[in-house]
């Protein structure tokens, strides 16, 4: 596919997808979504790509739904309902990823920026970022699945607050809730990504991978059956090149060289 919406960059193991419509706040059009999803796609099935961060271009990150693609007086329910399902489609896949994913908040996050940004393993945000869950204000509700994840990242209380006012949060507020993972200078926040990223990538990818598969596993099943699944997983790193290497770079005193197998 050849993206008109985003800039898709691989770098050192890492795609960094850029939201590229500053002119609208980098507004999610039908489009975009597409790009998004193709990109998503393609970098899960990429042996060279480890990692990813996700960030917007110019002074927002992504400020929501493109409305003007929508016209209220043709959308009996049906419209809304597709556009909810392809959106928790392409989150699906966004959070599933097994490598790690940073959103670089770079400024405005609106509705489905926010939630785009839930679907991320780690936010990063500067400090001019404003986060926003504006929907109800328009008679709606979040449908791209800001309505699960948020409370299960801030909290069912802090989250009730933030769905039923619909007031913006600032950067500094996002990272006391548990919304954000750090604030940085404004000027700082790809570098800042970039930086958090090198230090996961340093680590065994398998073993990224298996820990994002056991967290998110955490919310869905027993404790007794999270503990039978980090066996299997710990279990299955055993057989792998990569736990070999770690254990005999550990005893050579060398950094290990990970290869993801």
């Amino acid at each position: 596919m050849e993206y008109q919406d985003i800039i898709f960059e691989v770098k050192d193991w890492v795609a960094t997808i850029t939201v590229n419509r500053p002119e609208v706040l980098n507004a999610l059009r039908n489009q975009t979504k597409d790009e998004l999803e193709h990109a998503i796609e393609d970098i899960a099935v990429r042996s060279d790509i480890f990692g990813v961060i996700i960030t917007g271009a110019g002074r927002a990150f992504i400020s929501g739904n493109d409305i003007s693609e929508l016209d209220p007086k043709k959308d009996d329910g049906s419209i809304t309902r597709a556009m909810s399902v392809q959106m928790h489609r392409i989150l699906g896949k966004l959070e599933s990823l097994g490598k790690p994913v940073i959103a670089a908040i770079n400024g405005y996050a609106f509705g489905g920026g926010t939630e785009l940004s839930l679907a991320c393993d780690l936010r990063i945000a500067g400090e001019k970022a404003i986060f926003s869950l504006p929907e109800v204000k328009l008679g709606g509700i979040p449908c791209f699945s800001g309505t699960q994840r948020l409370p299960r990242i801030i909290g069912t209380a802090m989250a009730k607050e933030l769905l039923y006012t619909a007031r913006n949060v600032s950067a500094e507020e996002a990272a006391r809730i548990g919304l954000i993972n750090k604030v940085v200078p404004q000027e700082s926040v790809m570098e800042e990504a970039e930086a958090l990223m090198a230090s996961i990538l340093k680590n065994a990818p398998l073993g990224i991978q298996a820990c994002k598969e056991l967290v998110a596993a955490a919310d869905s099943m027993s404790l007794e059956e999270g503990l039978a699944l980090e066996t299997d997983w710990g279990d299955r790193l055993c057989k792998t090149a990569d736990k070999g290497e770690g254990i005999q770079a550990f005893f050579e005193k060398r950094p290990p060289v990970f290869q993801g197998k």
